[in-house]
């Protein structure tokens, strides 16, 4: 496996043995060590010392089941601070084909021109990218595709990328082809619009796949995995549910995000529940599909289909995130609606966490009516066309909050919160506060630890022991639900390393690599100037009682500034 550099000024490539440092460790703790190592943590995100960052985590490109994710990475032009952002789909398993342990990208280039870096067995090549710059997401991948061919993998940008709004992420292929699977947090579409880069295109024919130092111990641990992941109780709801399922339990915990953050329980959530979405979907058959899988090999399939009433896919996936900020969040329950703002939304290559954000702080303004679902696509419109309020939007909740003056802006570190209020389940709030990556509930949530998500007590452990988990996972390449076989069978992550590589880790692997991890992303910060202050949640949270439970976020500081006092 080698380091691919690119270097965008010049447009050249060299290939490189990963130092030693970097040799065991992936996706999001690689990110973090590269960072570290090489990227000034005080530059200026868009400037020529940040560098874009592919890494795939240490157990992709072998199809184990969720465990093929890619992470992409940076100085985020969103929080200022260190940015991980991962998605699935098949750009990590082309990369790793093609023998990439890290592909970065350098420097920024001096023309105005935009690019398509095509990236295959023959190395790396600069194609111009004239006829797809300006084009949507959905229209940009059809003509790469026609361009390419079929079975290549393709990470690339919307028109927000393009416009450098910080709610940009960047969209790659699921295993259908459709460029749904976005690294979306942090604004690093935004980062990839400044380096004049399109699209990025892997064509991994002719590859090889990833050596396995002992096949047999990997096969049977394979084995063991899959068969543990399908007896988990949670295998079978995620699959036939998907990812919406945790909306009732947030329901009945009083923290969903109901009207911009200010309330926790909708008065009727069967419309927007999973039970009704799933029913809706077998109703509606053609291409809607209630269980799809974004990534070859996963057996759990908690993506989705969603298809309107004529039976014609609307988006892939409708998920629960988007369902709370981009419905919920608006006063907005209908799902056809909620559906076709997801469209546009990944048309656009925006982030649907921090665009819901923003365009519920915009209705908290007055700019749309809670419930108005015209008035919201008026908005996405709004960015698209690239107006002055489209381009406030774009940038994200926290900006468009200060621009509108409003105060109940639900974000930390510039970045929004995701769809579990912090008042109602206070672990995650810590989360939010003390992540190094900004609020992001990928990074640490604790819905389901056996505590009272009320009481302020103990909730610094549960999260510290979520969040070293997570960074953990990230690591190896795995969406979230992998952890439902690993659960169980925790000794096999430590079988599958030793395994691939001939390595002699112990069980605890996990939580190594975790702890290794945040160390490394909580000195970035520390060195790009963030202080305590940072891990802070908004103080109207402090302050403003939430409806059912009418909690407030109490947790100790002192909590938050000990989280990480190993």
């Amino acid at each position: 496996m080698e380091v691919w550099r690119i270097n965008l000024r010049a447009q050249t490539l060299q290939k490189e043995t990963p130092p030693e440092a970097w040799q065991r460790i992936g996706g999001r703790g690689l990110l973090a060590r590269i960072l570290l190592d090489e990227v000034p943590p005080l530059c200026d995100p868009y400037g020529p010392h940040n560098k874009l960052i592919f890494a795939p985590g240490l157990l992709v490109g072998h199809m184990l089941s969720s465990l093929d994710r890619i992470s992409i990475g940076a100085k985020s032009p969103l929080t200022g601070g260190v940015k991980e952002a991962n998605a699935g789909g098949s750009t990590g398993l082309h990369l790793v084909n093609l023998g990439i342990h890290s592909l970065i990208l350098e420097d920024r280039p001096d023309s105005d021109a935009w690019w398509v870096l095509h990236l295959s067995k023959e190395g790396a090549r600069f194609d111009p990218a004239s006829d797809v710059v300006g084009l949507g997401v959905y229209d940009s991948a059809k003509k790469l595709l026609e361009r390419y061919g079929k079975d290549v993998a393709i990470a690339l940008i919307g028109p927000a990328g393009e416009m450098r709004l910080t709610g940009a992420g960047i969209m790659n292929l699921d295993k259908d082809r459709v460029p749904a699977r976005i690294a979306a947090r942090g604004g690093l579409g935004a980062l990839m619009g400044s380096r004049r880069l399109k699209a990025i295109v892997i064509d991994d024919r002719g590859g090889e796949k990833a050596p396995i130092a002992d096949p047999a111990a990997f096969r049977a641990a394979q084995k063991e995995y899959n068969k543990a992941l399908q007896a988990h109780p949670q295998t079978k709801v995620y699959t036939d549910f998907g990812t919406i399922a945790v909306g009732r339990l947030c329901q009945t915990f009083g923290a969903l995000p109901v009207r911009n953050f200010s309330a926790g329980q909708l008065m009727d959530l069967e419309p927007v529940s999973a039970e009704h979405m799933r029913n809706l979907l077998l109703e509606r058959d053609g291409e809607a599909n209630p269980s799809h899988a974004c990534m070859r090999g996963c057996t759990i399939r908690s993506s989705n289909v969603f298809a309107g009433p004529d039976g014609k896919a609307t988006v892939s996936p409708l998920e629960y995130e988007t369902v709370g900020l981009m419905g919920m969040n608006l006063g907005i329950t209908d799902l056809d609606v909620i559906a076709r703002l997801n469209a546009k939304t990944n048309d656009l290559g925006l982030d649907t966490i921090d665009t819901g954000a923003a365009l519920g702080v915009a209705m908290e303004a007055g700019l749309a009516a809670f419930g108005d679902g015209e008035g919201a696509m008026r908005l996405l419109q709004e960015i698209e066309k690239g107006t002055p309020l489209g381009r406030i939007l774009g940038m994200g909740a926290a900006i468009t909050g200060k621009v509108l003056g409003v105060e109940r802006v639900p974000v930390v570190k510039n970045q929004a919160i995701s769809a579990y209020d912090p008042r109602s389940i206070k672990g995650t709030g810590v989360t939010y506060a003390t992540s190094p990556q900004g609020a992001d509930h990928t990074a640490g949530l604790t819905i389901r630890a056996k505590i009272d998500h009320l009481s302020p007590k103990g909730q610094k452990e549960v999260s510290r022991i979520a969040q070293i988990n997570m960074a953990g996972y990230d690591t190896l390449g795995a969406c979230i639900f992998a952890g439902f076989g690993f659960s169980t069978a925790p000794h096999l992550i430590r079988d599958l390393l030793n395994a691939r590589y001939g390595w002699q880790v112990g069980e605890d692997i996990l939580q190594v690599l975790g702890r290794e991890t945040l160390k490394l992303e909580v000195e970035f910060n520390r060195r790009a100037g963030f202080t305590a202050a940072d891990n802070r949640l908004p103080e109207w949270m402090t302050r403003e009682a939430l409806p059912p439970t009418n909690a407030v976020f109490d947790v100790p500081e002192e909590d938050l500034d000990t989280i990480f006092d190993w």
